[in-house]
């Protein structure tokens, strides 16, 4: 006698299932497996850099007391050590690790590290999709605010949009840093400092001496906008070419700045990001006016303006700062040459 149908279906279901337990045991015991080579890979990096330090400062020591050989056999061991942390650094972004403290104030103590590589360069695009559509809008939602709707609500919207952006990605470039990505220096923190004008710009109060800073504020916004969409198409382009090449980590990303890389193609930017900054100082020399008028009674004019200075200060000395060390580079070539 045959059997029924749904016999039959459930015995290959129930044959299903058993395999599906195997296999899922097999995969609790790799994970097990995975978390103790994870822990012992942590444990030795930890262990390497303390022995590396230790030694580096020995060889500090030693190189008061010893002759020219020595010297450059310790100069040779100190840039092996540079290299070795390097490497341990790209380690470290395979790795689960704790979150520092920005992150854990936003998120906890949840681990942020993306194991393969696809999910990285995966988080990495998305990252760069959500500027490039932010930038837009934003700078279509200045143009509205201040070309066709003169009113304290759409205003908010806009700053409060500014603030979620910002703040949006701080978080992103600190999981993204925790993952192996080379994002320092002045182009991290001017997120933060950005994060706390549009804060500051949100609660600042309708009155006159808004109305007198609004219609520059919102120009400056504009500008801003377009700047950051000319660098984002042009940096991404740059940055695809040096990775093909093998010259950059595929984890780096384009900046509101201008860094070392960008020299090849992009210093047409230049003038555009120049002129920006001086905007900045603008701003801050426009808010420490009214701030010194006696109608003022708002705190947040004063610090408005310091905060423009601080954006100013940073943006405009780290890009002299980057020029400056670039045309020495090149200087220097141009002398070996000769």
């Amino acid at each position: 006698m045959s059997k029924p149908k749904f016999q039959t279906e459930w015995e290959e279901i129930d044959e299903e299932y058993q395999q599906l337990q195997e296999t899922h045991k097999i995969y609790r015991q790799k994970l097990e497996e995975l978390t103790t080579l994870q822990t012992t890979c942590s444990s030795a990096i930890s262990k390497q850099r303390k022995c590396l330090k230790d030694l580096r400062r020995s060889l500090t020591k030693c190189s008061q007391t010893c002759d020219k050989k020595e010297l450059e056999l310790i100069k040779d061991i100190k840039t092996q050590i540079k290299d070795k942390e390097n490497v341990f650094f790209d380690m470290e972004a395979y790795l689960p690790k704790k979150n520092g403290l920005y992150l854990n104030l936003v998120l906890g103590n949840v681990n942020v590290t993306l194991l393969s590589n696809q999910a990285k360069f995966a988080y990495k695009d998305e990252y760069e999709k959500f500027k490039l559509y932010m930038t837009i809008i934003l700078m279509f939602g200045a143009i509205t605010c201040l070309f066709f709707l003169n009113c304290r609500v759409t205003d908010e919207i806009f700053n409060f949009l500014l603030v979620w952006y910002y703040c949006t990605l701080t978080i992103r470039e600190s999981i993204l840093m925790s993952n192996g990505s080379r994002i320092k220096g002045w182009w991290v923190s001017h997120h933060y400092v950005s994060t706390f004008l549009s804060g500051v710009m949100l609660t600042w109060p309708e009155g006159p001496m808004y109305q007198m800073f609004r219609s520059q504020f919102l120009a400056f916004s504009i500008y801003q906008s377009f700047v950051q969409f000319l660098q984002y198409y042009y940096q991404s382009g740059c940055l695809y070419r040096l990775r093909a090449l093998g010259e950059r980590n595929q984890l780096d990303l384009t900046v509101e700045g201008f860094q070392s890389w960008m020299w090849r193609g992009l210093t047409f930017l230049l003038p555009f990001l120049f002129f920006g900054h001086f905007w900045q100082l603008y701003n801050s020399v426009t808010l420490f006016r009214l701030g010194g008028r006696e109608d003022c009674k708002e705190w947040q004019v004063f610090m408005l303006a310091l905060t423009f200075l601080i954006l100013f200060l940073g943006n405009f000395l780290t890009t002299v700062k980057v020029v400056h060390q670039k045309v020495q580079k090149k200087q220097e070539k141009v002398q070996k040459n000769d």
